[in-house]
């Protein structure tokens, strides 16, 4: 299979892979040559494939995955190489920046709400 992962930044990995293990919201999955096609959104973890016997390792942010044929496109706001126990505490970092950025999406609803009922509030007293 051909793996491809995309960034904002641009390519971040392109080369061939006969297996490919990711996390989406359901569990784990396996991806080998023969597998259905299928599209699904990645949860941030680890993502490993296997190439000749060689394993690697990546921390990957929250993202889509979709395999089509032979080819395998990741497209993840964040991607990063390494050993298993620097990638876990890497993980946790981008899941920690997922929460924040969470509050502060919340926090600018809320704000806009308010703004939009204070509207509606001025536009009835006239």
């Amino acid at each position: 299979m051909k793996l491809k992962i995309l960034l904002p930044s641009g390519v971040f990995l392109d080369c061939e892979a006969d297996k490919i293990v990711a996390e989406c919201k359901r569990g784990g999955f396996c991806l080998l040559p023969n597998h259905i096609d299928m599209a699904t959104a990645l949860s941030a973890g680890i993502l490993t494939y296997f190439h000749q016997g060689k394993e690697t390792n990546l921390a990957v942010d929250t993202g889509v995955l979709i395999k089509k044929g032979d080819l395998v496109r990741i497209s993840s706001r964040a991607a990063v190489e390494g050993e298993i126990g620097k990638l876990e505490s890497e993980v946790d970092h981008m899941l920690d920046d997922a929460s924040e950025a969470e509050k502060a999406a919340r926090t600018t609803v809320a704000k806009l709400e308010a703004g939009f009922v204070r509207s509606l509030i001025e536009v009835e007293t006239l």
